[in-house]
């Protein structure tokens, strides 16, 4: 029998079955699901070169192909809590599935850059609940005491998928074609719909509340503004670009509507109600800073691989993928052990592995190989699978159970903008520095001329070898100065894991969910 709650509050009646069947069945396409959505947020990274010349686009033009999909994702996330309970999560999952494989399909066939971005949008538009939904139908599927373990087994889709999808990527584009980095989601969207009709039942729906239109827009306007401004403002030089400003003026504009709209309206688009749960409140906050560290990370190894150390990207792909590996190893302790030891002395441990890893690595030169990357990587993913599902596990382990959808869209929002704002603070801080570095070592470069002369070069050609020397040697020390500043981010992050209440036991019933009223 449903557990249906009458408060009036967007997902009350949106609590799954107390005792569902088929729990493994369903934990793991809810992690196919995520996966799909998860890996097409990084697969078409390393193909965009060769969509820039199929499309006949420019380079500003395809980039649009990444930022159209991230800025649908990110305004419609937290609307998923409204769609489920007007909907059902259930039907709602199938329609995002099936919208999400059908539009890939469209992409895989896209002839020109228009179509491509807007078939991206629609991408973006149906593959934004499959996150939120799918956490939260896990949540309510199994038991306090069962939950460790399940969030372990998803989010090995959620932590690893974005680690192998330049790898996928890199393979299926020089294999075969880049338009399969697309293809390839037919046959898991095909088996996660079928498997989502049959096994997933449909939650209780709740129509008694209108939609918020004003804080939707207030919202979707401060997201889409700046995710703009964090995937544009290196290209454009930031704050010296008039574009940027126009959109940080509108970001900032519509945070402040939505914040002043949310604190006098009567049912506000996100319930007020999250945020007077300490454990949830400090559990964003760790999940920004975290995830600007974890896809900081990601965003530079490959680039340090292929720009500084010349690896081909399969063979990138390849020397990266042993990350994921620590990932899972991670997740799947946390599920056997979750229940015995304290999710925040985990945390602790995860952060403390991931900032040592970041501090080797800032000891790091051109020399470095590919057995101490490998090494370093397969840590570095330890510590972050280790830190990751205890603390979305710590999140929800106190909020009460009709507000857990709301919950799992507001938490991917705010994880997807810590992404982005680390992306965009990696990428700014790796220019700055390689530039402001050359400019210091380029001050000794006359001095060494005459040693390349001597070989019986040419002064143009020595010139051109020893510049060609200093920039790498100047993207290096970059490379190894941000490094040490995610070090810095991880030990910044680590105290407000005094601030957060121990889970509740799992054998209390009042644990995540009784607490409801």
């Amino acid at each position: 029998m449903a557990l249906i709650r009458r408060s009036g509050n967007i997902g009350s009646a949106i609590a799954g079955p107390s005792a569902p069947p088929n729990k493994t069945l369903i934990t793991l396409i809810l992690m196919l699901s995520t996966v799909m959505q998860a890996v097409d947020t990084t697969i078409v990274n390393v193909a965009l070169p060769h969509m820039e010349g199929s499309l006949g686009a420019t380079q500003d033009q395809v980039s649009w192909v990444l930022t159209s999909y991230i800025v649908a994702a990110a305004i419609m996330t937290p609307a998923t809590a409204w769609l489920a309970g007007r909907f059902g999560r259930t039907y709602l999952l199938v329609v995002s599935l099936v919208g999400f494989t059908v539009v890939s399909l469209f992409c895989g066939v896209a002839g020109s850059i228009s179509q491509m971005v807007f078939f991206r949008i629609l991408q973006g538009v149906f593959g934004a609940s499959l996150m939120p939904l799918s956490q939260a139908i896990l949540l309510d599927t199994h038991s306090r005491a069962e939950m460790g373990r399940a969030m372990a087994i998803w989010g090995v889709g959620v932590m690893v998928a974005p680690i192998l999808g330049p790898t996928l990527g890199g393979y299926l584009t020089e294999e075969y074609s880049w338009r399969w980095c697309f293809y390839i989601n037919l046959p898991i969207g095909i088996l996660t719909v079928l498997g989502t009709m049959t096994f997933i039942p449909e939650s209780v729906k709740v129509r008694d509340r209108k939609f918020d239109w004003f804080g939707f827009s207030f919202l979707s306007l401060a997201i889409a503004s700046l995710q703009l401004a964090l995937d544009r403002g290196e290209q454009l030089g930031w704050f010296a670009s008039a574009e940027i400003e126009i959109e940080v003026a509108l970001a900032v504009f519509g945070i402040y509507m939505f914040v002043v709209h949310s604190l006098t309206a009567q049912r506000p688009f996100i319930d007020l109600a999250l945020f007077r749960d300490r454990n949830f409140v400090l559990c964003i906050v760790l999940a920004i800073v975290t995830n600007l560290v974890f896809n900081g990370s990601f965003v530079l190894s490959p680039q340090l691989l292929q720009t500084e150390l010349n690896y081909p990207v399969v063979t990138a792909g390849l020397v990266m993928g042993p990350r994921g590996f620590g990932t899972i190893a991670a997740m799947l302790l946390f599920g056997r052990v979750s229940n015995r030891i304290d999710p925040r002395l985990l945390i602790f441990v995860g952060l403390s592995t991931v900032g040592w890893t970041m501090y080797a690595m800032s000891g790091w030169s051109l020399e470095i190989g590919a057995k101490q990357f490998i090494e370093l990587g397969l840590i570095q993913g330890f510590g972050m699978g280790l830190s990751f599902v205890p603390m979305t596990t710590l999140a929800f382990s106190t909020l009460p159970v009709g507000l857990r959808t709301e919950a799992s869209g507001f938490y991917a929002l705010v994880r997807n903008v810590g992404g982005a704002i680390g992306i965009s603070i990696v990428i700014s801080r790796l220019s700055e520095l390689t530039q402001s570095n050359h400019a210091h070592l380029g001050e000794f470069m006359t001095q060494f001329r005459h040693l390349s002369a001597a070989h019986g070069m040419s002064g143009r050609a020595s010139i051109e070898m020893l510049n060609l020397s200093i920039t790498r040697q100047a993207g290096m020390i970059a490379y190894v100065n941000v490094f040490r500043l995610l070090a810095i981010l991880c030990v910044v992050a680590a105290p407000l894991l005094l601030l957060i209440r121990a889970q509740p036991p799992a054998g209390r019933s009042g644990a995540a969910g009784a607490s409801a009223h």
